[in-house]
């Protein structure tokens, strides 16, 4: 088994673990792990934008009370704080980098600023629509010309290197590194550092429709619960509420933005009410209102009326508009023979952010010694019971810096990694049931789907819980037989991730944000965390 060892170990290539890493190498030699192509994380997807205080009339202080109203007061105010007074420092930073945000010469600003559901301002600065991979390029571009990174493709992380893993065996659970399966070898490969950072993203391929990609199986949740790490909140998944309907593409997002210049949710024709608006029915602010209003809204008039779909509509607007607003949509659209200037988009709701996480502090560090976390892995405090739109990319130039900071601050106090035992292949075969795997990863995304969706009730979560119970003796035996492969690491994460998914919201009596049960449908007064303890 090789073994290599670095100043510090980033898993994950997307917004966190490249800030973090191009922090870092100013002086440290950094690893970057990713389990597929560098840029095939979510970063790369993210269409609406960045979120900061950048207008004369806005404020720091509506800024923070726009995330404290969208989070339903499960935010941690001083994370809040910390991170939107971060959030202009974080653009500047980028747009040194490279990224060409769209300018606001027109305006007299040097920003374009668009807004989105639940902003009261014009804060969200982009690339057209598609801001995430504007970033990822930027971001990795930097990364490459850096003789201080090492980027690494086709590395799929299995388990945190702790103490345990030592030569000497110790209970302290230090965090030494990763495991990880390299596919180009086949064989599991120990990578060693003084710290460790999680940037692995969120876990939203736990569910059947979903915006994020391929690889978000919520790997660093589970490896960091099996190292002992607290999680929180894990229950808060956001559902985007528009993601296109197209039975061949599964996760193609139509941005906040899209409603947010204009667009219209309607109902299809040919039902009661075909063609007009239903969002004024649910909350005054209409298609503006925050994203578990508007989900819980699309999924209510598709279940009541037995829709596939709704539509959103933004070709009352100037083609033109529509154009160089929403290129990116307009041309996916396009190929698919729907033309956004004359015609509506089918859209469905769709798991869309895990707002839940791996528990840190404002340094970014978590429960164990020498590991740090930043992105859509953690729970920082900042989203609470729901994400404001465009938070996300924020959090993770933010706490990717801070983390960074960190580690160069206490670099001397940091322990070098002990000699840490192989991977013991020995005892296991290849499998002889590959199919095994392939049909519980659709089992648990279908369940997850149905019962521990937009709309939840005790029983449905209890139904949920007894499937994973039994998937969960099938997947350890399996996992103790048979060689890793990196499907089974998934599976092994995804069942890991909706155990932890419905615990947390079976622990939470009541609606608030995200998590909404029609067995407690108030919001108790006072909000807490949900903290689940290995």
């Amino acid at each position: 088994m090789p073994t290599t060892t670095h100043d510090v170990v980033i898993i994950g290539s997307g917004a966190a673990g490249l800030t973090a890493a191009i922090n870092l190498a100013q002086d440290r030699k950094v690893v970057v792990l990713a389990k597929a192509a560098l840029d095939s994380g979510s970063t790369n997807w993210a269409q609406g934008g960045i979120a900061a205080v950048l207008d004369a009339g806005d404020s720091f202080e509506a800024h923070v009370h726009d995330t404290m109203v969208a989070g339903a007061g499960l935010n941690n105010r001083e994370t809040v704080e910390f991170v939107v007074s971060e959030a202009p420092a974080a653009i500047d930073r980028l747009a040194e980098l490279g990224v060409p945000f769209n300018g606001g010469e027109e305006f007299g600003e040097r920003w374009h600023l668009t807004r989105e559901g639940g902003h009261s301002h014009r804060r969200i600065v982009h690339v057209d629509d598609a801001t995430g991979h504007a970033v990822q390029v930027a971001l990795l571009k930097a990364a490459r010309a850096n003789p201080n990174i090492t980027l690494l493709e086709d590395m799929v992380a299995i388990d945190l290197i702790t103490s345990r893993h030592g030569e000497k065996y110790s209970g302290d659970g230090h965090v030494w590194g990763v495991y990880a399966f390299n596919k180009n070898s086949g064989h599991v490969d120990a990578l060693l550092g003084k710290a460790t950072i999680l940037c692995t993203g969120g876990a939203g391929r736990t569910y059947l429709f979903s915006t994020a990609p391929r690889g978000a199986t919520g790997d660093g949740i589970a490896m960091a619960w099996r190292a002992g790490c607290r999680v929180s909140n894990m229950e808060m998944n956001q559902f985007h509420p528009t993601c296109l309907y197209n039975l061949e593409i599964k996760n193609f997002l139509i941005t906040e933005a899209v409603r947010g210049e204009g667009g219209h949710l309607k109902l299809p024709p040919g039902v009661p009410g075909g063609g007009e608006r239903f969002m004024p029915r649910f909350d005054p602010r209409g298609e503006l209102a925050p994203r578990d209003i508007v989900a819980r809204a699309i999924d209510h008039e598709i279940k009541r009326l037995g829709l596939d779909y709704v539509h959103l509509d933004i070709s009352h607007k100037p083609p033109e508009f529509v154009r160089t607003h929403f290129p990116t949509i307009y041309a996916r659209l396009l190929d698919l023979d729907i033309d956004i200037t004359k015609e509506p988009i089918p859209v469905v709701p769709a798991q869309h952010y895990t707002c839940g996480g791996v528990v840190i502090d404002l340094d970014g560090r978590t429960d164990l010694p020498g590991l740090y976390a930043a992105g859509e892995v953690t729970e920082s405090g900042l989203h609470g019971a729901n994400r404001l739109a465009s938070n996300s990319l924020l959090e993770c130039f933010v706490f990717g810096e801070t983390a960074a900071k960190h580690i160069r601050a206490h670099w001397d106090e940091l322990p070098s990694p002990p000699p840490i035992r192989p991977w013991d292949e020995s005892r296991v075969t290849n499998s002889d049931e590959e199919v095994i795997v392939q049909h519980n990863w659709k089992e648990i995304r279908r369940f997850m789907w149905d019962y521990v969706g937009i709309v939840r009730t005790t029983k449905r979560l209890e139904r949920a819980q007894h499937r994973i119970d039994l998937l969960a003796k099938e997947v350890d035996e399996y996992y103790g037989h048979f060689r890793v492969t990196p499907d089974l690491i998934e599976l092994r994460n995804l069942l890991e991730v909706a155990r932890l998914v419905v615990r947390s919201a079976l622990r939470r009596k009541e609606s608030r944000g995200l998590h909404y049960t029609l067995d407690y449908p108030d919001m108790l007064p006072e909000a807490v965390d949900t903290v689940l303890t290995p």
